[in-house]
């Protein structure tokens, strides 16, 4: 017994500790491996989290203090080699939201999230993410990719003044389009460039694997980190153009300026903020971000588990989804102590680390020191930092984000899911929670009205009416399927019997059951029958059911309780069941 019990709490560490897994066989082919790809994605993570401050509404540092935590949470917790968690350009756009733009909300909402996501992991809710489907997720996305993008064109062409409401945004930019600095619309076309082209250079090299020979490992491997590493030699390039500028006594950038030096201590999060006018406490502080507290956890659990399934699809390996909430979890509410606002796996950075080569969580370490090593040492460095630049870098981050075929794709699957989409995607533009939420509740609708109005298959018409359910029945079901078989059945002259073919119901809850028992005592009354067929059933005794039954009949797949009803009659086969009923009309 106690061997037993040591191996389940064995068994049980093992599964909450991926590390244990892959950690034991670790070997120098894939400390490489690892070096080479967590050196990488380092390169890219850092000019792209300055970036997404900015997106935020934060000071460029936050976007370094939210990058490196999620490094060596997940490397004893995640179960997908592939996955980087860091900020991403989906939930800078959604903290710049809920977060107004303040430090203290954007910290104490990482935390408030984090432990949201862990009780989700817990409890084992990860369930819930399934209510949000693909289209309302594509509708979000494109949404977000034009909010951003557009949201990055004031500081592409040097503009101030330009509110935060998208609308708003539109018009004011065009209306001071005419005030765009020479300097910064110059520089930022000029990056939008390089950066492309070095991403075009990146596609055309293949994906580095340990087969390949040395020289043309080598050789490949230079290409592609120069070209992945692009955001970095573009935000270097750039930031030696303006203090080249700097030297020579003008400055027709504008530029990031001063940013606070070193790493960020290791504190509380804010509880209450201290403002000009008094204090703000919790409560009020969590009544400012409203349904943020819902939509960033879920928006980040959504996004991150999404990568990891991708990526483990395509590299053939398992990931644990409840094992990744927990990750997710753990890696905000700690990072709510570092000055971190709050993070999901990033597909971009995640891509690169899997084309590098990655073998294990172990890359995430190397970029994780990386980033440590930035806020330590090369903060002061950022002032030259041209915010043209970093607007170039968001743009053509977030472009891809934008998928114009999608709408066509849809129509052609299913037109009703184009009215999610479509929805999700006007009123992201208005405020981002309303889009999300108004394009779940439609999906949620049309999911309903499916529930509430099944199929129902007309298999043949005679002497006897066979007829069959094409899903489960549920109880807001029961009343068309009562409506179908009365005005089929009963209403005709004369009436018939009826065979309900229960092939593809696997359902039955308790509504249904009174429902079914109506029906049976209406086909008694018109003295004709009606009869289940081909529902698989094993039988328990149930006491308490009064004058339905005692006798419940347990569906074998679903486990779901039916129970018999008077004048209830079931046979295993159609032919069965035509010929009872052929001997009942007779007799």
């Amino acid at each position: 017994m106690a061997e037993r019990a040591w191996c389940c709490s064995l068994g049980i560490i093992r599964k909450r500790l991926p590390i244990l897994g892959w950690l034991p066989h670790y070997s120098l082919k894939w400390l490489q491996m690892d070096s080479i790809a967590g050196f990488t994605v380092g390169l890219t993570v850092v000019p792209q989290a300055l970036a997404y401050a900015e997106v935020a509404g934060l000071p460029v540092q936050y976007g370094l203090y939210s990058s490196f935590m999620g490094c060596f949470v997940y490397f004893f917790l995640g179960t997908s080699r592939d996955v980087t968690l860091g900020p991403t350009a989906i939930m800078s756009l959604l903290v710049s939201f809920y977060a107004l733009h303040q430090p203290a909300y954007a910290v104490l909402l990482t935390f408030l999230s984090g432990c949201i996501q862990l009780a989700m992991g817990i409890l084992h809710l990860g369930f819930l993410l399934d209510f949000i489907s693909y289209p309302v997720i594509k509708g979000f996305t494109s949404a977000a990719s034009i909010t951003i993008g557009f949201g990055q064109i004031k500081n592409l062409l040097g503009l101030h003044d330009i509110p935060q409401l998208f609308v708003l945004q539109v018009y004011y930019t065009f209306l001071k389009i005419g005030q765009t600095r020479v300097g910064d619309a110059v520089l930022g076309v000029v990056c939008i460039v390089l950066l492309l082209l070095l991403k075009a250079m990146r596609d055309q090299v293949p994906p580095l694997h340990q087969q390949m020979p040395s020289c043309v490992r080598l050789s490949h491997l230079i290409v592609w980190v120069i070209a992945t590493a692009r955001n970095a030699l573009v935000i270097l390039f750039a930031g030696l153009i303006a203090y080249s500028f700097q030297v020579m006594g003008s400055q027709p950038f504008l530029l990031t300026g001063k940013t606070a030096e070193g790493l960020p201590p290791f504190q509380l999060p804010p509880f209450s903020v201290a403002t000009p006018n008094g204090t703000v406490s919790f409560n009020q502080m969590v009544q400012d971000m409203g349904v943020g507290l819902a939509v960033v956890p879920l928006m980040a659990l959504l996004e991150s588990i999404t990568i990891a399934k991708t990526f483990a699809s395509q590299n053939n390996y398992h990931i644990d989804s409840n094992q990744e909430l927990l990750a997710i979890g753990l890696t905000n509410l700690l990072g709510s102590f570092v000055s971190s606002y709050p993070v999901t796996g990033s597909f971009g950075r995640t891509a690169v680390n899997a084309q590098t080569g990655v073998c294990t969580p172990a890359g995430g370490l190397v970029t994780g020191v990386l980033v440590i090593l930035s806020l330590a040492y090369l903060t002061p460095l950022f002032y030259y930092i041209p915010k043209a630049a970093l607007a170039a870098v968001i743009i053509t981050a977030v472009a891809p984000l934008f998928n114009a075929k999608i709408l066509w794709t849809v129509w052609r699957v299913k037109r009703l899911d184009v009215v999610p989409l479509c929805v999700t995607f006007l009123l992201c533009f208005w405020e981002v929670q309303y889009g999300i939420l108004a394009g779940t509740l439609v999906s949620g609708l049309l999911l309903l009205y499916h529930v509430a109005r099944p199929q129902i298959q007309q298999v043949s018409k005679g002497p006897v009416l066979i007829l069959q359910p094409v899903s489960g029945l549920h109880f807001p079901a029961i009343e068309a399927l009562r409506e179908i078989v009365y005005s089929q059945a009963l209403l005709v002259s004369p009436p018939c019997c009826t065979i309900l073919d229960c092939t593809h119901v696997s359902n039955i809850d308790y509504t249904v059951i009174i429902g079914l028992g109506e029906l049976l005592a209406e086909f008694q009354n018109q003295g004709v029958f009606l009869v289940f067929a081909k529902l698989q059933l094993r039988k328990l005794r149930q006491p308490g059911l009064g004058d339905l039954s005692r006798l419940i009949l347990v569906p074998v797949l679903s486990n779901l309780v039916s129970a018999d009803l008077k004048g209830f009659q079931h046979f295993s086969t159609l032919e069965e069941a035509e010929k009872y009923l052929s001997e009942e009309r007779s007799f």
